[in-house]
Formats: C-alpha cells, structure tokens, sequence
C-alpha cells in the first residue's frame, strides 16, 4: 500500500488545494470539515463498452467514477449507440450499489450526432453527479451544454448537476476566463453549475503542437493558468492524466508537482493508479501536525487580544491560519489522525 509517510519529505512545505475564507472563532481542530473540501482527489475513467469494467468499477475506490461515452469508444455509430445503451442499463440496475458513489459521465462533443442524446440519456439518471464536457472551447460552448440538459432534465430531487468542462485547446486556454466564470442562464437546478476545471493534456498537445516530456516544463504555464482561473472562482482544478499508467514513479511524481501546483486531484485511466493518487492529494502527517500546532497557537494567541504569535522561529498570521485550516479540514475528511495540541 502506498503510505502517506512515504511522501511526506517530499510534500512537507506543499500548501492546501483550495482556498477558502475562514473565521477567527472556528480556530479548531475539532470543528466539523468545511464542505467546500469535500474529497474529490482521484477521477477514474472508465469505458462504457465493457461490462467486466463497469462493475469493477464500483470498488475502484476513485473518489469520482467517470463512465466514458467519447474517447474510449470506438467512432463507429453502432458501438457508440451500444455503449451508451450498455451505460444507462447499468446505471438503472445499480442505483442501489452506486448511491455512495461521486458518478460522473464524459458524454461525446456538443460538435458530434452523439451529443443531444446523451445528454437525453444520461441526465435523467438521478445516480449522475456530473458531466464532464470534452472539447469546451468557450462559454458559448456551456451554454449549448446547459441549454441541453435543461431540455433533459425531468425531476430536479438530486440538485443541481455538476457540470466540468476540459479545457484540451488553445481556443480553450485563450477563453479561460470566461469559461471559469461562467453560470447558467437556466439556473443552477435547471441548467448546471460549473464545479472544476479539467486539463486534458493529450489534445492540448495535439491541438497546440507542444512535445509533451517528462519534466512537464512545456506544460507549466498551461497547468498553472488553468489552477489560478479554477480558484479564482472557486472551482477545483483537476490534472492531466498520467499516460505511463505502469509507472507508479512517474505518476508520484506528477502527484506531488500537481499538489504542488495547486490542483485538487488528478484523472485516472487505470485503477492502479487510484490508491497513489488519493493517498498523495492529502496533506502528510507532518503538515498536519504543524497545521493543528498553528492553529491551536493562534487560539491562545487571539484569547489574549493578539493578532500574531510566533512559533518555531516563523511569525503566524491571518494567511497561515488560512493554509492551517484548509489543512486540518481536508484531513477530517480523509479521516486522517490530527493530533490535538
């Protein structure tokens, strides 16, 4: 089992993935998780064309499960028509199994003859979560997306669908912007609520003609432009896929580089990528203990009127009480130990 200590050097100074405000009262290690941290650390795709996978997907343990309907399906009309067919059946079949699942859905490109009907197909199941939406150039895009699933949907009960677009063109990177900060004209309910932005690096590449390398160096402008947009509306960034699915060396560390860089988590293409990627996109022992350290520093500190404290030779203030909390509610959900202090 790939162990949280055997990151933990390397991940010791890295910061928490998602910002959130805080107040100075909830300084408390015992306080219930925010839920803006929810875990959503590793996506698992998964073809739809095969039975054996579908139902070896259920105990993967990927915190999201993406049922792929576009690339890993043949273009050909019939699988297509079979694929989506074989996907709604095992979805109404396993509701039951699925309900404690985070079930996604990568329909094919509002540019394809499979797009309206998947989405006809697909978001009337309740057990879905989220779509994740290939090949999203623009908000136009989006909104041919939700105008559809407004169309689609028959019963609201579930809440508002989660809708990812991928962000795979440099159409893509140039409209950024106004992709992350983008909201339905149907609402929420009806129409969808954007709730990550996903980085599809093989089609970036392919479309902008940069040589993808192991030192991802060519990819890290990308990479951090599409971080700094996610969070500057308050989505989660999800990383690129690590192809060499066999090398659990190289995906370490793309794991840690993305933690790094501030993503949230990163997709998968094989469950036995799964287990590194959840156990690397949560803080290590050592941050938690220094995070539980700050803030229960930091009570003290603001129960005798003060605004700052210092603690092992660095000053702590309103930031990293930030970073701290952020830290120690991402390990509540994980149900990692927080040591109290």
């Amino acid at each position: 089992m790939q162990s949280l200590q055997r990151i933990s050097s390397r991940s010791r100074h890295l910061g928490c993935p998602r910002p959130t405000l805080i107040a100075v009262c909830r300084l408390s290690t015992q306080a219930p998780a925010s839920p803006s941290t929810s875990l959503s650390r590793s996506y698992l795709y998964v073809p739809s064309s095969s039975d054996r996978m579908l139902e070896k997907s259920i105990t993967a343990g990927s915190d999201v499960i993406i049922y792929d309907l576009e690339d890993s399906i043949s273009p050909a009309l019939e699988d297509k028509l079979a694929a989506r067919a074989r996907l709604r059946k095992f979805l109404e079949t396993q509701q039951e199994r699925l309900k404690s699942q985070h079930v996604a859905v990568r329909v094919n490109s509002i540019a394809t003859p499979f797009f309206r009907d998947d989405i006809s197909h697909i978001v009337s199941q309740s057990i879905v979560k989220s779509l994740i939406l290939p090949k999203i150039h623009s908000h136009y895009d989006m909104d041919t997306v939700s105008e559809a699933v407004s169309v689609a949907r028959k019963s609201f009960e579930s809440g508002p669908l989660r809708l990812i677009p991928s962000i795979e063109s440099a159409r893509a990177m140039f409209n950024l912007g106004s992709i992350a900060s983008w909201k339905s004209s149907h609402g929420p309910v009806a129409g969808g609520v954007l709730s990550a932005l996903l980085f599809a690096a093989e089609d970036y590449c392919a479309d902008t003609s940069i040589i993808r390398t192991s030192t991802r160096r060519e990819l890290l402008y990308t990479r951090s432009q599409i971080v700094i947009a996610a969070k500057a509306f308050q989505l989660d960034a999800i990383d690129m896929v690590c192809v060499n699915y066999r090398d659990l060396s190289t995906l370490e560390d793309e794991c840690i580089d993305g933690r790094q860089l501030g993503f949230n988590g990163k997709q998968a293409i094989h469950p036995s990528q799964v287990e590194l990627i959840n156990s690397t996109f949560v803080p290590s022992p050592e941050e938690i203990t220094r995070a539980a350290k700050i803030l229960s520093a930091m009570e003290k500190a603001h129960g005798n009127q003060k605004g700052a404290v210092g603690l092992d030779g660095l000053m702590i203030d309103a930031p990293m009480i930030k970073q701290a909390q952020q830290i120690i509610d991402i390990a509540k959900n994980a149900n990692l130990h927080i040591p109290r202090m």
